[in-house]
């Protein structure tokens, strides 16, 4: 388990990512992530604009078609 603690960045708040982390996840300055909310806390992500449109492309079609999908599910 790693700890980070939240400080004050200019006018806003951040975290500062212990390097270790960096490295395990291959990160470089500049480098976007993604952050998303679930039920036990957050998750955080290199940002993948590939997939990031693919995801939005899968929410568009299950949304249009949500009971077809259940009946297949089937």
């Amino acid at each position: 388990m790693t700890t980070v603690k939240i400080r004050k960045v200019g006018n806003s708040l951040g975290l500062i990512l212990p390097a270790d982390l960096i490295e395990r996840l291959n990160l470089k300055e500049n480098d976007v992530l993604q952050l998303m909310m679930e039920q036990d806390g957050l998750h955080l992500t290199p940002f993948d604009p590939e997939f990031a449109e693919w995801a939005q492309a899968y929410r568009n079609t299950e949304r249009k078609f949500r009971n077809t999908l259940k009946e297949l599910a089937k």
